[in-house]
């Protein structure tokens, strides 16, 4: 009795083992699976990760930063300075004694301490005007940064539909390749029985071959699509990347109509491209004013306190401290500064700041323009492709009942593989054409929508 409950124990003891290790062997597996699969990123996905870590945006970042900077100079240049100072003098030969004031000739010491501090009460308020301008340029370039993060968001969302429609045209090049396998399967095994030539078993096999190579193909496009979104992003060349994939059925167009000067007159109020110009512009007409302040008088008031010891060879050594005491003087004084003549470099920096201005309301009123064009442009494609979009849609219906009935035909032996392939062929080029309009009608009205806003978070909405 003994011995059998041993042998059972020794028996669940084994079975227990076995059951650890068909869990442990699952859990690996499971683990490495998870860790295998590659995760799928959306667009929002793509346009955070851009927005962080671009090197471009970056940089661009330290140049508004850079700008931080000058403006905080300026403003410290309204500050008083202040300067402490020492000096030694060793002399030898011939010198005044600073004790007796009496030329001597004996080797003599002095050191000498000084605090100085000077404040400019007054210089055409070309440093205000400076500071103005350093803080509309700040302002500016903080629209710059917008404008390159815009810039980058519509790239990548161009090149993410791109994805799109490239793994659109994938899939249709698969469907295709489904279809003439399945008719060769059909035709094959016909032939074997009997009921159809060798010949049209061919055709079809000609045909498999044809679909094949376009499916790999538009394969490839898909992959270097994909590649170059990943290049975009900046991802390490390591870590693998695809997109989710969403279902382009449910990707709905809603008959929406856009007015060019609605658009234009939000867009010219919220764009960062127009911002930019606009605080350059106020930044310009500053930089005259504190150019034109070299023309006025400075008036600065200054302040400084010195003493010294002084010790020639021969003579007693005195206290240190008291001797200091017994030197200490203070002075305040004005100076005033009244320009004259400078060799016309004052005349040429007011020159150059008033074409600097000049210059940017041009640039504002050209961009301006562009604007306006860029928008009507926008409507005008959108409505344009509103219309290209029904046509490709309704022509894919029609096209896809063509289909099925010549199918049917064909299976029937009513048509041949010639027909067939084309009636296969136009269906293609339907689908693709459906896809096409739809993903470029959705990049059209995305466009409009981040005229009328000018920030991707709203367009993400």
């Amino acid at each position: 009795m003994n011995w059998e409950l041993r042998i059972r124990n020794y028996e669940l003891e084994i079975e227990m083992k076995r059951i650890y290790f068909i869990l442990s062997l699952l859990l690996v597996l499971c683990l490495q699976e998870i860790s295998a699969q590659v995760k799928k990123w959306t667009l929002e996905d793509c346009i955070n990760y851009a927005v962080t870590n671009n090197i471009g945006l970056q940089r661009q970042r330290l140049e508004t930063e850079s700008a931080e900077v000058n403006l905080i100079t300026s403003e410290m240049n309204l500050l008083p300075s202040l300067n402490l100072g020492s000096q030694l003098d060793v002399r030898f030969g011939r010198s005044v004694n600073a004790s007796t004031n009496i030329i001597t000739f004996n080797q003599n010491m002095l050191s000498s301490y000084y605090v100085a501090s000077n404040i400019q009460l007054f210089n055409g308020f070309a440093k205000i005007n400076t500071i103005s301008a350093n803080r509309f340029m700040l302002k500016a370039g903080i629209e710059t940064e917008k404008i390159a993060r815009n810039t980058l968001i519509i790239d990548i969302m161009g090149q993410y539909y791109q994805v799109l429609y490239s793994r659109g045209l994938e899939n249709a090049s698969k469907m295709q390749l489904d279809l003439s396998e399945k008719q060769l399967f059909r035709i094959t095994k016909m032939v074997e029985t009997g009921k159809e030539a060798l010949a049209k078993q061919y055709e079809i096999e000609s045909q498999v071959s044809a679909d094949k190579l376009a499916y790999t193909v538009a394969r490839n496009t898909a992959s270097q699509a994909v590649t170059t979104l990943k290049h975009m992003l900046q991802l390490e060349p390591s870590l693998e990347f695809d997109i989710l994939m969403p279902d382009l059925n449910y990707m709905l167009i809603i008959d929406n109509s856009f007015n060019t000067d609605s658009i234009y007159s939000i867009a010219s109020q919220t764009l960062p491209r127009l911002k930019e110009i606009e605080f350059e512009l106020k930044a310009s007409k500053k930089q005259v004013a504190a150019a034109r302040g070299a023309i006025a008088p400075s008036l600065s008031l200054n302040g400084s306190i010195s003493t010294g010891y002084f010790h020639a060879s021969g003579d007693s050594i005195r206290d240190y401290s008291r001797e200091l005491r017994n030197n200490l003087g203070q002075e305040v004084y004005l100076t005033l500064n009244i320009p004259i003549f400078n060799n016309f470099i004052t005349y040429k920096n007011i020159k150059l700041a008033k074409i600097k201005r000049k210059d940017t309301e041009l640039k504002l009123e050209l961009e301006k323009n562009n604007l306006y064009t860029d928008i009507e442009n926008a409507c005008l494609n959108y409505n344009r492709g509103k219309d290209e979009f029904a046509a490709a849609n309704s022509n894919y219906a029609f096209n896809t009942k063509s289909f099925s009935a010549v199918e049917k035909k064909f299976e029937s032996g009513l048509v041949d593989v010639t027909e067939f392939s084309v009636a296969k062929t136009t269906l293609f080029r339907a689908e693709t054409e459906a896809l096409r309009t739809k993903l470029q009608l959705l990049i059209r009205k995305l466009t409009i929508q981040f005229y009328a806003t000018g920030e991707y978070e709203n367009i993400m909405k």
